[in-house]
């Protein structure tokens, strides 16, 4: 007998991972130092980067579909220290997209034949997505490649962003763009770990709320497994 397609968490009905209980939070691990932050600190970890290994690699498969190359674009703003220092930039995908929909995410998607590369990937669709110039944009480095539940092998690409961009969402993909200061992301103490079983697997994540004038900004899943291999990075 075949076995019928697992459902991505997202699309259940009536999942909330808000709702799914928490198992700990992470206060005992120290948050990276703010110094280490800095620009030019972000570049030299990536030009002489040490021994370490991300904690989250891949998640439990949803599908059987053949993976796909993807690539994210990890935006570190470079607000200076008198505006609160550097930030994220992150989106709000929309309602209706086949995957991950209504999530938080960093710009990107597929890595298309005409990409030359993974960063080229991820600065065409942070383009794409929320208009974000590529002159504003310097890429520093990547992460080790994430793979999704939904089958994306996906390169995390990390660039320094000089602020003064204006940004365009493009509607049918993005309902929002925001920014996270680095330093709340880089400190374990908001990094929640949470537990759900489904289709007899146990699945885990992390999520790392963060409340702006709009409201909560939950970000979860994907996302969050990405920035915590960015911390396990930058504090190895």
């Amino acid at each position: 007998m075949s076995q019928l397609p697992l459902t991505p968490l997202s699309k259940l009905p009536n999942f909330d991972p808000r709702q799914v209980p928490v198992l700990g939070h992470d206060a005992h691990l120290p948050a990276v130092a703010a110094a280490q932050l800095l620009p030019e600190a972000l570049r030299q970890r990536f030009q002489s980067p040490p021994v370490w290994q991300p904690e989250v690699r891949s998640e439990p498969r949803f599908t059987d579909r053949t993976p796909r190359q993807a690539a994210v674009l990890i935006p570190i703003v470079l607000h200076s220290l008198a505006q609160g220092g550097p930030t994220i930039l992150l989106t709000q995908r929309t309602a209706h997209m086949s995957s991950h929909a209504g999530q938080i995410a960093f710009p990107g998607g597929k890595v298309d034949a005409a990409d030359a590369d993974a960063s080229a990937a991820a600065l065409r669709e942070a383009w794409e997505e929320v208009g974000l110039p590529s002159d504003y944009v310097q890429v520093i480095g990547q992460l080790p490649a994430y793979v999704t539940g939904t089958a994306f092998i996906i390169t995390p690409v990390v660039a320094l962003v000089q602020p003064g961009f204006t940004l365009v969402h493009q509607p049918e993909e993005v309902a929002d763009a925001f920014e996270v200061p680095l330093a709340f992301l880089m400190d374990p103490a908001h990094h929640r770990r949470h537990a759900f079983e489904w289709d007899g697997v146990q699945r885990e994540w992390f999520s790392m709320p963060y409340t702006d004038a709009q409201g909560e900004r939950f970000i979860w899943g994907a996302t969050a497994g990405m920035l915590r291999n960015f911390y396990r990075f930058l504090s190895a």
